[in-house]
């Protein structure tokens, strides 16, 4: 597991709600969570004292139940909560929710002078500034911040890199301002604005943005005796120990009826893809960008909807892989596992799909029920996946699978994250219609593809290796 401390303080309490769950008595063990994991006498490792710790994990197993703690009254039990966990037929389709009371209420983004400021008479910074903001006071350096527009070019010029900025890590990280300050100082997000990215949720050094579990909707499920079906997203390979087959194995144990490899709807995409650029060149259209990131998608609808005539039209791979398994599987409740928030927002608005999990969320599950993958026994898809399909997690994948299926050199533009500035370089294209990097855009929301996602386990260089060796004895995609 990749080392956060973040991370390990969500997977615990995860695991505590599975454990809960298949107890005896689920109501009563989820209450006892937040005094399981801080009991009396014990150390406060995070904060001022053991209530303020306890308070911040029942929040935590609030929204691990589903619900949103803006709406939480504080004298709703946990007990309580978890009832209504199991009687909900429905969701709301706002993912993330804020964690207040560990919210740290930073200090606004800005431009800040400190004392290694030297009062040089270059005045490097004072020239730099375009916007007036910076006046020399008793000698020194001052910024104003009505006038400051954070554009760093003081911070670039100083000789003695006596201007820092200050970063609000999870405004700083969010690409289209979706997160703000509410009247105490504390994050707040603007759903309407908000594209899922999980840029917020993965960059909080206090984990104060979660996202809305679906995990008792599915486990209820299974323990009702339905069949349920698991999709696993192509990131998924290099997350656990063990291979995919094994993988499969597991997910089987913890009670799957049956599992099915995204990549395979990849291969679908990728020729679908294939075949549209080949049509749009041919139309003299100036770009085709792809279309399987969900982030990307969302910000297209609420930002970016100039670039929409040059988005392909073909559908995700869990689009396709869903429709497979729904045909195969026609009463069973279909589970997207991935490691994105975006996608939480793709499977509420698909038919085939009914709950999403992410990586954090099937390692307590696996955890909870004793469930060691390498330790399992392997068992086949039956329908193996292409080598382009399984590497579509990874930048450069997705226009690689599609060359590799057009059987044709394409010249490819790759963002690889979505932020201020490749979101301004496509809001060009766009405007402009020209692209002279490539005419296939392949646009990947998080940095490095699914892999930099934002409900990842592993860090991207040894998911890379476990994903190489599955590569290196996977077949070519057939090419249209």
């Amino acid at each position: 597991m990749d080392n956060n401390g973040t991370l390990t303080l969500k997977q615990e309490v995860l695991i505590k709600l599975v454990e809960a769950f298949f107890s005896d008595d689920f109501e009563q063990n989820t209450r006892l969570i937040p005094f399981i994991m801080r009991p009396k006498g014990s150390d406060v490792p995070f904060r001022c004292c053991i209530y303020k710790e306890r308070a911040i994990l029942r929040d935590r197993v609030i929204a691990d139940l589903g619900f949103s703690i803006e709406d939480d009254n504080e004298e709703t039990s946990l007990a309580t909560y978890a009832k209504e966990s199991l009687k909900r037929e429905t969701f709301n389709d706002k993912v993330l929710t804020v964690i207040g009371a560990a919210c740290k209420g930073c200090v606004p983004n800005r431009m800040y002078v400190t004392n290694l400021c030297q009062g040089c008479v270059a005045r490097s910074c004072k020239h730099a500034c375009k916007f007036g903001a910076i006046s020399i006071v008793n000698g020194k350096s001052q910024i104003d911040a009505s006038k400051c527009k954070n554009c760093k070019m003081c911070m670039s010029a100083c000789p003695y890199n006596a201007i820092v900025k200050i970063a609000v890590p999870c405004e700083d990280a969010c690409p289209v301002a979706a997160i703000e300050k509410d009247e105490k100082g504390l994050a707040k997000i603007d759903h309407e604005k908000c594209i899922s990215c999980g840029r917020c949720v993965k960059r909080c050094p206090f984990g104060a943005i979660n996202e809305k579990s679906q995990l008792i909707d599915i486990l209820k499920n299974i323990k009702a005796g339905k069949e349920v079906i698991a999709l696993i997203a192509p990131s998924i390979i290099g997350q656990f120990k063990g291979n995919i087959y094994q993988l499969k194995t597991a997910l089987i144990k913890a009670g799957f009826k049956d599992v099915y490899e995204v990549a395979m709807g990849a291969d679908i995409t990728a020729i679908n893809e294939a075949n549209e650029f080949k049509e749009r060149m041919n139309n003299n259209e100036p770009f085709m960008t792809t279309s399987c990131c969900a982030g990307y998608n969302e910000l297209r609808k609420k930002h970016l909807t100039e670039i929409n005539k040059y988005a392909s039209d073909t559908k995700t791979p869990m689009f396709y892989t869903a429709e497979i398994a729904k045909s195969e599987y026609p009463n069973a409740k279909i589970v997207f596992i991935s490691p994105c928030v975006a996608k939480r927002k793709e499977v509420f608005e698909n038919k085939n799909v009914d709950f999403l999990m992410n990586y954090t969320e099937l390692n307590a599950l696996l955890e909870g029920k004793k469930i060691k993958i390498e330790d399992c026994e392997e068992t086949s898809f039956g329908r193996e996946s292409s080598k382009q399909g399984r590497n579509f997690g990874v930048t450069t994948g997705v226009s690689g699978a599609v060359q590799k299926a057009a059987n044709n050199e394409i010249k490819s533009c790759i963002i690889n994250c979505l932020n201020k500035d490749t979101i301004n370089q496509l809001k060009k294209y766009a405007l402009e219609a020209k692209c002279n990097e490539g005419q296939l855009i392949e646009i990947m929301c998080c940095e490095g593809g699914c892999l930099g996602g934002n409900a990842v386990i592993e860090n991207q260089k040894t998911a890379k290796k476990a994903l190489q060796k599955l590569l290196d004895i996977s077949k070519d995609i057939n090419p249209v």
